[in-house]
């Protein structure tokens, strides 16, 4: 059955193995610094991609879809990644403006949840990041059509090496739809694990004067 490959519920000995929690998260008066700590502890650990984030959005029709991105950027403004604009979640960030992000990090028992409006970063921020990723990445930003059928593999490598032929000796810019988007956050929950349900949860809410307030939520 194919229950069997489920993980069982902990036991009180797989608690009790986790080791002493963490506490002093829990006095933090605003939420992007304590994001920041607990990205670098993510990054101790992680066996890859400790910036990997769950992006969530919502089709014309009202159905969400979900799917993993690279945070590439975090300021007071918010948190930034980068995608192909006429890809499903481009079209749906740009006729929505808004998103939901969830960050989990097993090793360390944490998730952070947030949610907020989204807009296009500067054509310079965009450009800037584009010039820094490995040439056979921006090669590939022009050559995939991101989402859309495609026949075989062949016909992407054809299509990768059509594109190389194209910039061969000469630099590749960002293709005009291949852009940033920045999350806003109005809300930043963060989340860690603890035994028997009694985990901790504080949520962070951007008041309009500027500033956050903190509340604890049950588990």
């Amino acid at each position: 059955m194919t229950d069997s490959i489920i993980p069982p519920t902990p036991s009180r000995a797989d608690y009790l193995d986790n080791g002493p929690r963490k506490m002093g998260w829990l006095e933090a008066d605003e939420p992007i610094s304590l994001f920041q700590k607990w990205l670098a502890k993510a990054g101790e650990t992680e066996p890859n991609d400790p910036n990997a984030m769950s992006l969530a959005t919502v089709d014309a029709n009202g159905m969400p879809d979900v799917r993993i991105v690279l945070l590439k950027g975090l300021s007071e403004t918010g948190f930034v990644f980068y995608t192909n604009g006429k890809s499903p979640k481009g079209r749906q960030l740009a006729e929505t403006g808004k998103a939901a992000l969830c960050f989990h990090w097993k090793s360390w028992h944490r998730q952070i949840r947030v949610r907020g409006a989204v807009t296009p970063v500067s054509d310079a921020e965009s450009d800037s990041y584009f010039a820094e990723r490995a040439r056979g990445s921006r090669i590939g930003a022009w050559a995939s059509d991101q989402s859309r059928p495609v026949a075989s593999r062949e016909a992407m490598v054809d299509q990768v090496e059509a594109v190389e032929a194209r910039f061969a000796d000469t630099d590749v810019p960002r293709p005009p739809h291949w852009h940033g988007w920045c999350v806003a956050p109005d809300e930043i929950e963060f989340w860690q694990d603890g035994a028997f349900r009694l985990h901790d949860r504080i949520l962070f809410k951007r008041q309009n004067a500027g500033g956050w307030t903190k509340t604890r939520l049950y588990p």
